[in-house]
């Protein structure tokens, strides 16, 4: 009797990761959302928000490697990197990022779609792309993303807008600890 009292649990709990293996089973190469010129492939999972439907996970893979998932902390260690080496430059890049981040909306469908980037605005960055893990490509295209992302789940959000206000104003260390404590939340 007491193993029967437990089937409806188990039965539950087996319908709900056999319809999370389906959701992402069921994920195309249409989600496939951008291609950088390194090769690296950035797409877009269905998230699991239950008070966002249009919630997706930003992921992406770089050529022999597995896929990942970036998070705030990646981008802004990014661009500490960069400022090391040229800080004029990344600051505009910065400008640029915060110019791209006020045109942002939610989304209400699936997959998102660019709101802001287009390709000729790599170009001026481009010498920042001798040194770092990630292209100024790279970092334009998932920084947009993220950004939708944040605003398709909290309208009112602004972390990531928040971050890159501060980067370069801010101390170094209270930056990067409210990106790592976001990912801690």
């Amino acid at each position: 009797m007491k193993r029967l009292s437990k089937l409806p649990e188990t039965l539950y709990h087996y319908l709900k990761s056999s319809y999370r293996i389906w959701r992402v089973k069921r994920v195309k190469e249409d989600d496939l959302v951008y291609t950088t010129k390194a090769n690296v492939q950035i797409g877009v999972y269905p998230g699991r928000k239950p008070e966002s439907p249009y919630d997706f996970i930003v992921k992406f893979k770089e050529p022999d490697k597995r896929e990942r998932t970036p998070a705030h902390v990646h981008l802004i260690v990014e661009m500490y990197v960069k400022h090391a080496y040229n800080p004029s430059l990344t600051l505009k890049m910065k400008d640029h990022i915060l110019v791209m981040l006020s045109h942002i909306k939610p989304i209400n469908s699936f997959p998102p779609t660019f709101q802001f980037f287009k390709p000729e605005h790599i170009e001026p960055f481009r010498d920042l792309d001798k040194v770092g893990e990630f292209t100024t490509e790279f970092l334009l295209v998932v920084t947009e993303l993220m950004a939708i992302q944040e605003k398709t789940n909290y309208p009112e959000g602004s972390l990531t807008e928040s971050l890159y206000k501060d980067f370069g104003v801010k101390d170094r260390f209270s930056v990067i600890q409210k990106a790592v404590l976001k990912r801690l939340r």
